[in-house]
């Protein structure tokens, strides 16, 4: 980077310096880590804890929050996979169940919105149906942050909701479902071959609550990929050719991960692996009546304070999952 020639060819300069930013996140949490830690060390071999005792709590502090984010670091040091760096697109849609399956999303809809946002990542929703009742039909997210797929991934499945319905009026009890998939941000440096005569694209009217912002053009595109039937939508930039833009995007990103599936499906094949964590199954419960208890089916990890993981605190989940599986 100290050569002088280096900006001369902008594209490959761009790629070092990435690479140099993704290293120094490494090299210089640890510097600084370890400087922390040796510094924390001196004092309390100096200190007496009856002589200053708020110091010495003090230090206690320092010393909880430094293994907290050499914690942290261990669990990033867990996504090395191809594609955990990467943005990603989290859609959300509901099952069986009609308006109550609808509420169900847009709550999940809501926890992911402040999980994202706690973690420090940009967040914009790109296509959204709302439910002929109330609530979400589907909802897809852009997730852009560090590790953003690394850690989202853990969230696909189908999640389950237990609870007295606000839509019944005998108060009884219901189950919803919601299916999760988290798919990466594929960039140009990946190739998909995508053939014209294998798409068809479908433009309609931007929905939304009304007034001066609601795109009154056909400008909301959807994409249809005749041999997979996969189908990506996008109404939230403000022309078509944007909005198609985005939606090439999220089939690429699918189509990517399709391939992934099929070869880690043969890898498993030949290997004899029995352990498989499937897309459409269930992954986590959600039960608010008539106890509140959150439960991952696949890692065992509990917690009965649901109004707190219902506002994003779900990264003892994502964890738990990273430590088992990622």
């Amino acid at each position: 980077m100290q050569d002088a020639h280096f900006w001369d060819d902008a594209d490959q300069a761009q790629k070092i310096v990435k690479e140099v930013n993704e290293l120094k996140s490494w090299t210089v949490a640890y510097k600084e880590l370890s400087k922390r830690f040796q510094d924390l060390n001196d004092f309390l071999q100096q200190v007496n804890p009856e002589e200053d005792p708020t110091f010495y709590e003090e230090l206690k502090t320092e010393l909880f929050t430094i293994d907290k984010e050499i914690s942290s670091l261990e669990v990033k040091k867990m996504l090395s996979g191809e594609m955990d760096k990467k943005d990603c697109f989290c859609s959300i849609n509901a099952g069986a169940g009609g308006t109550e399956s609808c509420d169900w999303v847009s709550m999940l809809a809501r926890m992911y919105q402040r999980w994202a946002h706690k973690r420090g990542w940009k967040v914009e929703a790109i296509d959204k149906v709302d439910g002929e009742v109330a609530g979400i039909k589907s909802i897809t997210f852009r997730f852009e942050g560090d590790f953003a797929y690394g850690y989202a991934k853990s969230e696909k499945g189908v999640h389950r909701l237990v609870r007295i319905s606000p839509f019944d009026s005998n108060a009884r009890r219901h189950t919803s479902f919601a299916s999760v998939d988290v798919v990466p941000i594929v960039d140009e440096e990946i190739h998909i071959d995508i053939r014209p005569e294998d798409l068809r694209v479908d433009t309609f009217r931007s929905s939304g609550a009304g007034g001066q912002h609601v795109n009154v053009t056909d400008s909301a595109v959807r994409i249809v990929h005749i041999p997979t039937n996969i189908t990506v939508s996008c109404q939230s930039e403000r022309s078509q050719t944007q909005n198609k833009e985005t939606c090439m995007k999220m089939l690429k990103s699918k189509l990517y991960e399709r391939q992934m599936m099929e070869r880690e499906e043969k890898l498993k094949k030949m290997s004899g692996e029995k352990k498989e964590i499937a897309w459409g199954s269930q992954i986590r419960s959600y039960t608010f009546q008539p106890y509140t208890l959150v439960k991952d089916t696949r890692t065992k990890v509990e917690n009965g304070n649901i109004q707190a993981v219902m506002d994003g605190d779900i990264d003892e989940f994502v964890i738990a999952y990273l430590k088992e599986f990622g």
